[in-house]
């Protein structure tokens, strides 16, 4: 029963995170495939909105890593979703192309962990959690261009988080730093995971739509490109 009750609270913070995640690509799809006037999307707070989807679904997969049997299965799976979707708007919509984003960086997360992981665990969870927070915080300027610029060369280094000065994503999340807040959560499971409280709450519709939210996640914007096709297309007619 415990088991079930931080699945579910886990499922539930997803789900939530799904919902606030489709209303932002909604907002995207919007202004950015659409034409909509809204000058409020590109400010800072529109930001720190899509800094709250992406930081809670990194920490969420890094904390869930502990729980799944078959990791290098889901990293794999999960890469490829990711490089589904960086071929689908590569070939469709290249001048909003996705590359190494949310999806392929969770996936190559999930690997690089599972191939760790025995070094990782040795680690006390209060020093590991620490030191990879340290660590993305030193390490998020890095694909801006930090170190020096013979790093930055190509698309391959780029998953990395050493973009050519040219190198252009809509959705781009590399190794560094995103790496280092996966391990947060990573190290977060042996802190919490005694604390069945805070990870107890069900919600029917947002707990199913944690359950299977990749699937979510790959057609939720077919599915809203479509519908805004249809109103904006009626709009002009």
């Amino acid at each position: 029963m415990k088991t079930a009750s931080r699945l579910d609270g886990l499922d539930t913070l997803r789900g939530l995170t799904l919902v606030s995640m489709i209303l932002y690509h909604a907002c995207w799809d919007m202004v950015y495939l659409f034409g909509a006037d809204w000058s409020w999307y590109r400010s800072r707070g529109a930001f720190l909105w899509q800094q709250s989807i992406c930081w809670t679904f990194i920490l969420l997969s890094g904390y869930c890593f502990r729980l799944g049997k078959h990791p290098f299965r889901r990293g794999v799976t999960v890469f490829a979703a990711g490089a589904l979707i960086s071929a689908v708007t590569i070939l469709f919509l290249p001048g909003n192309r996705v590359f190494f984003g949310i999806l392929s960086l969770l996936g190559a997360s999930m690997l690089v962990t599972a191939l760790l992981r025995r070094y990782l665990t040795r680690v006390p969870a209060a020093l590991g959690l620490s030191a990879a927070f340290a660590l993305f915080l030193l390490c998020y300027r890095v694909p801006y261009g930090l170190f020096p610029a013979i790093l930055y060369r190509n698309d391959f280094t780029a998953c990395f988080g050493f973009p050519p000065r040219d190198f252009f994503s809509t959705d781009y999340f590399p190794l560094l730093p995103w790496l280092f807040l996966f391990w947060c959560g990573f190290w977060l499971y042996d802190i919490t995971r005694r604390d069945s409280a805070l990870l107890s709450v069900r919600l029917p519709l947002l707990t199913a739509m944690g359950r299977c939210s990749l699937w979510v996640y790959l057609f939720h914007q077919p599915i809203f490109y479509a519908l805004l096709s249809l109103i904006f297309h009626g709009e002009r007619r």
